[in-house]
């Protein structure tokens, strides 16, 4: 009977988060897992989460402790307390269990990015003579232009550029919408490819994705990994490049360059300004070359 309740309780708060809280996919998926392993220990053990305290919880965080990241506990203790304020909202129980239970803290770890000469060195390896080179140059110049994230990246579709304004329209995490403007090296890779390889892609059929693979489909994260450690390669570069990068690179350019924090923030899709606070670095060390170049007594 326990089980059956869980598994209903499980349903439910899915269903919630999905329709009620709009969280995205990646993070609907992620929630379910760790619910579902958390459950299956209460399970183990012929606890409810109806009844639980707060010390039960504790012991399950301490095992997740001994064999996980600490970002990886912080996840799964953000699953179960998000689950617990769903009980507490839907009146199953009074007060939620988890509320007190710390999260582990992580260690600031800075994105790595690529220099600007080596996002140059990096572009200019697509032959744009040929249908895949364009589409390639195309995905690449979009990318360091936006800062988008990858999923973000193959999931446009051709209704969501305005080449003529020069943006993207982008649907984020959350399923939350943005534009964020292209230049005119991005705006003549993606108008080059649109007039001949993507054509030869689409095989007279009409695909809504903007960024197709040579049988026609939309291009997936693994091809599109691929394609980046191609050219990565190509180009010698000795950093282990991954497609975050880029975006990394993106956004300290910017920052290099004189931009300020909040647009950046915008421009990414961060919810929280303190996710972008990870590039102050780069505005510390721009506000020091700022002094020590115009004080009077550097």
């Amino acid at each position: 009977m326990i089980d059956d309740n869980m598994d209903s309780l499980a349903d439910q708060f899915i269903n919630y988060i999905i329709v009620e809280r709009g969280l995205a996919n990646n993070t609907v998926d992620a929630y379910s897992r760790d619910l579902t392993i958390f459950l299956q220990f209460l399970k183990r053990r012929n606890l409810s989460p109806l009844t639980i305290s707060q010390y039960q919880i504790m012991e399950y965080v301490g095992m997740l402790g001994k064999t996980l990241s600490s970002r990886s506990v912080k996840r799964r203790i953000s699953a179960i307390k998000t689950f617990f304020r769903f009980l507490v909202s839907e009146g199953k129980i009074k007060s939620s269990p988890a509320r007190l239970i710390e999260t582990p803290r992580l260690s600031t770890v800075l994105p790595k990015a690529l220099s600007r000469s080596e996002v140059e060195l990096l572009l200019s390896q697509p032959d744009v003579s040929k249908p895949m080179g364009q589409r390639d140059c195309a995905m690449l110049e979009i990318l360091y232009a936006t800062g988008l994230r990858v999923s973000e990246l193959i999931g446009l579709r051709v209704l969501n550029i305005d080449l003529e304004v020069g943006h993207v329209r982008v649907l984020g995490k959350g399923s939350k919408e943005r534009i964020v403007p292209i230049g005119g090296k991005a705006i003549e890779a993606v108008r080059g490819y649109l007039l001949e390889g993507r054509c030869r892609f689409a095989k007279n059929l009409n695909p809504p994705h903007l960024f197709l693979t040579s049988r026609g489909g939309p291009m997936t994260r693994q091809g599109f990994w691929k394609v980046i450690k191609k050219y990565g390669k190509e180009a010698g570069i000795k950093k282990n490049i991954m497609p975050h990068m880029i975006r990394h690179s993106f956004a300290t350019h910017l920052l290099e360059a004189g931009a300020d924090l909040r647009s950046v923030q915008v421009m990414l899709g961060h919810a929280d300004i303190a996710t972008t606070q990870i590039y102050t670095h780069v505005e510390r060390e721009r506000l020091k070359k700022v002094h020590d170049k115009c004080h009077p007594r550097p």
